[in-house]
């Protein structure tokens, strides 16, 4: 397989837009975990300490999906200037490597968005306790 230029930098735009959402996404549970903790803090709830809990296990899954996603972009740019300077076994592996990160990535991602229903059904098995 000989990759030309364009090949790997494919990549970009959906690595950009990914690390949009994923910075979205840490924010949102950066604030979340903020509150939940002074909440904690103030009233001792266990509901409380499962969302916490709930929220650490997502923040740790976001934090890989970016730690991927950035090293994939990595892999794309030595992918891009083997091309360049025509080291062509290194292009092809870096680029196959990337590939796979940013498969795992998204990975990550699907297994964040689960946690994120664990999180809604602490709240309603509260209500449903109550």
């Amino acid at each position: 397989m000989i990759l030309e230029i364009s090949t790997p930098a494919l990549l970009f735009p959906a690595v950009s837009l990914l690390f949009l959402a994923y910075t979205n996404r840490f924010l949102h549970l950066a604030t979340l975990v903020r509150n939940l903790h002074r909440d904690w803090v103030e009233l001792r709830d266990e509901a409380l300490r499962a969302q916490i809990d709930n929220l650490r296990r997502r923040l740790k899954l976001i934090r890989w999906m970016q730690l991927l996603g950035a090293v994939s972009l990595l892999l794309c740019v030595i992918s891009m200037v083997s091309v360049i300077f025509g080291f062509r076994p290194i292009d092809t592996i870096c680029f196959i490597a990337a590939l796979v990160l940013m498969g795992s990535s998204l990975v990550c991602l699907a297994l964040e968005i689960w946690c994120s229903g664990g999180a809604l059904q602490i709240l309603i098995k509260r209500v449903e306790e109550e």
